[in-house]
């Protein structure tokens, strides 16, 4: 079967590439902020909820058990898709956001004390920022960041001197969300092992989608994903955590299922992965998520990274025969985003225009403020592929800049 070909049935598999926005084909250059879903993920919750809905772990009837085997069969599934080297080190969140303040809670309250420093960089989301300055507030920590160049490309030199003795935790994005630029994590990894007291928190949120990730390999400490971004669910999500770490954190939340034993004079925590896991999860979210996984192994990185930069360099190239439009970052290697502006005319009007023609891409600042302000800038419009992308899709795209650009000048 030809790529062309291939890729033509793949389309097939996500229901709402067929629909039609304001009369037209939907284009869908989102995929940084949220994938679509495969009929195969779509179909796992509707068997869950309809065939095997119940609450998991401890019950002894049939459904309670099939429903906690499918639970469980997710974690395991995850494991092997990291390569984590135990399925306890995987715990399900929400999402990668939740994960960083279960990190920041659970280990930064625990061992970050007033002087230590907590290291980040210019290119952060919001929810790589915000809970390290509200733990760098309460503890009396430090937060350095490292910097950036003109292109987006983090400065190791400056990395060099930033990680110090006094670097407790560096939180490092894998891929930008803003720009789709891949940080080089190895090295970081390699100063801070330098620091003996250094661990390393990678968001992998936009990593996962486009390569593989292989923690025992990277040797990070901690490293988090979502599922909705991943042809998953949303309101799932994933923090690993090398087992050491997460045995020496307090839990993060309290209730049902991370507890051993309660009495009124004294609690004790459950195992892993369960002390970090309090309630009743998103059981379904949690097994559709496998469903989203075999889709991916089944499709193969290969296909994915071939399709996602040929399209990410085929609209480039358009794109760049337009006068006055700037891509950021774009003499560098970008997984899946474009991310540009054009002189005098602001992202706003070009997104509001492309959605007239059926074409979704997100402006604005992408929850990556600090980095507008080092651009100095207000935001982006910002086109994410996928490799359920077209080619016709990124000519539409194109053409649809080229048509907004010439109504707004």
């Amino acid at each position: 079967m030809t790529s062309l070909n291939r890729l033509s049935e793949i389309r097939k598999d996500f229901p709402i590439l067929s629909r039609l926005v304001n009369g037209l084909p939907l284009v869908y250059l989102d995929n940084a902020a949220t994938s679509q879903k495969p009929i195969k993920v779509i179909n796992a919750l509707k068997t869950y909820y309809s065939e095997t809905n119940s609450n998991i772990h401890r019950g002894v009837h049939h459904l309670s058990q099939v429903a906690t085997n499918q639970y469980e069969a997710s974690r395991l599934s995850i494991q092997k898709f990291i390569n984590a080297a135990e399925s306890e080190e995987i715990n399900f969140t929400k999402g990668t956001t939740e994960a960083i303040n279960l990190v920041a809670y659970s280990y930064g309250r625990k061992f970050v004390k007033q002087g230590d420093e907590i290291v980040i960089s210019a290119l952060e989301h919001h929810s790589n920022i915000v809970p390290w300055q509200i733990l760098c507030e309460e503890k009396g920590a430090v937060l350095k960041i490292i910097p950036i160049d003109d292109e987006g490309v983090l400065d190791l030199k400056a990395a060099e001197s930033i990680i110090t003795d006094k670097t407790k935790i560096i939180s490092l994005v894998y891929v930008s969300n803003a720009l789709g630029l891949k940080n080089p994590v190895e090295e970081i990894i390699s100063l801070a092992r330098k620091q003996k007291n250094a661990v390393v928190f990678l968001d992998a949120a936009q990593a996962v989608t486009h390569f593989p990730v292989d923690v025992q390999k990277l040797d990070c400490d901690f490293l988090a994903f979502s599922g909705h971004k991943l042809l998953g669910p949303t309101g799932i999500g994933v923090l690993y955590g090398k087992r050491k770490h997460l045995e020496a954190m307090l839990p993060y939340q309290s209730g049902g299922e991370m507890i051993k034993t309660v009495s009124f004079e004294k609690t004790t925590y459950n195992e892993l992965p369960f002390k970090f896991e309090a309630g009743t999860p998103n059981i379904a979210g949690g097994i559709a998520f496998k469903s989203a996984l075999e889709y991916i192994e089944q499709i193969g990185w290969d296909f994915i990274s071939e399709q996602e930069t040929n399209l990410v360099e085929y609209a480039d190239n358009g794109l760049k025969k337009i006068d006055g439009l700037h891509i950021y970052g774009g003499t560098q290697k970008r997984y899946g985003v474009i991310a540009f502006n054009v002189s005098g005319i602001h992202h706003y009007d070009i997104g509001v225009l492309l959605d007239n023609l059926g074409i979704a891409i997100r402006t604005g600042h992408h929850c990556c403020q600090p980095l507008m302000q080092r651009f100095e800038i207000e935001g982006t419009c910002r086109a994410s592929f996928s490799f359920y992308n077209s080619e016709e899709d990124a000519d539409r795209f194109v053409k649809g800049v080229e048509k907004a650009v010439k109504m707004l000048r």
